[in-house]
């Protein structure tokens, strides 16, 4: 019996079935390093499967996404924010008859590259390593780009095709405002779907657990956003995401309705405001500044006590600094805390 190449069917379905404007895998850029297709996955399924199966992925599970290392068992975590981002995207992606496989690679490598300790680490992170190296900057979605280019596989890196790349590089929007014509920068609706479901995840599942932590109340979130989203976690993301495709369906772009735009920019406003760096939590943000801030200036005397691969090439300050940078970013929450501890506070 002969086995089909289930790839080229796959390639077939999607050039005939998938919407004109979504990128199809037969299509793609491909790799750095050429390597030969497989005879069943198409090319952006083989990179799902290996951001997958990488250990910066695995470490996402005990990395923070809003409370810093949660006694409480149902706050969101770095990985599960990662999979509630896959799974908003792919299901706006079906609806668009955009590629899935592609939508579903770049949501689950999108914060491959965070620190421990979420947005404060990575604050961190940026203003230590710029005093080593000045012409520096640290930014998670360059970051996991660089993972999954450098990194992964003690250095190897896992070799992606330029498109899934192109979306984990330009997912991230920071503390701006979604436009009406929210393009953003990725070459492909994939990366831009990507794009802006992130911020539908975020957004949502961060007033849950600040809801959940007793930190903010729903009669506090702006009325009028919550008027036209709805008052439940389900109904809003139900919404944002009808809205999303409903604006963008047959379209060589991804965007919102103004209204929908409106109400998701207050929303974000408000968890900036009231959430991410209230009083009540100033004691365990600058905890975290101080064990990233210690730990890479630790590294930086003992470069030595880095893993073999990543040690620099050179003594030069500015290759030492990207070597620590490139170990703490990937460190866990509670990893970094052990070596705090074990070379630092109770030395």
């Amino acid at each position: 019996m002969i086995i089909p190449n289930t790839r080229l069917l796959q390639e077939e379905f999607e050039q005939t079935s998938l919407s004109p404007y979504a990128s199809k895998s037969g299509n793609s850029k491909g790799r750095e390093k050429f390597e030969e297709k497989c005879s069943i996955r198409t090319e952006y399924q083989r990179d799902r499967d290996r951001i997958i199966h990488s250990k910066a992925f695995r470490r996402l599970k005990h990395k923070t996404q809003m409370f810093i290392s949660p006694e409480e068992d149902h706050y969101r975590t770095r990985l599960t924010h990662t999979l509630e981002v896959s799974q908003i995207a792919r299901t706006a992606a079906r609806a668009l008859r955009l590629n899935e496989d592609l939508t579903e690679a770049i949501a689950l490598g999108h914060d491959i590259g965070h620190t421990p300790f979420g947005h404060v680490g990575e604050d961190a992170l940026d203003a230590v390593y710029a005093e080593y190296d000045p012409k520096s900057g640290f930014h998670h979605s360059i970051q996991s780009l660089r993972v999954v280019e450098k990194l992964e596989r003690d250095g190897e890196g896992l070799n992606l095709t330029w498109e899934v790349r192109d979306g984990i590089l330009h997912h991230s929007k920071g503390i701006k405002d979604l436009k009406l014509d929210e393009t953003g920068l990725s070459s492909t609706l994939e990366g831009k779907l990507v794009r802006i479901c992130d911020r539908v995840a975020y957004i949502n599942h961060d007033i849950d657990d600040s809801i959940r932590a007793g930190m903010i109340t729903l009669n506090d979130l702006p009325s009028d956003s919550i008027k036209l989203l709805g008052a439940m976690h389900s109904q809003r993301i139900s919404n944002m995401v009808n809205d999303i495709i409903n604006n963008s369906a047959n379209k060589n772009d991804i965007h919102m309705s103004a209204n929908m735009v409106e109400a998701t920019n207050k929303l974000k406003d408000f968890l900036f405001s009231n959430v991410y760096n209230p009083l009540p939590r100033l004691e365990e943000l600058n905890n975290a500044r101080r064990i990233i801030d210690s730990l890479f200036r630790f590294y930086m005397v003992n470069i030595n006590q880095l893993p073999l691969w990543l040690q620099p090439v050179d003594s030069q300050v500015e290759s030492k600094a990207r070597s620590v940078c490139d170990y703490v970013a990937g460190m866990t929450d509670r990893y970094a805390l052990r070596l705090y501890e074990a070379n630092i506070k109770n030395k």
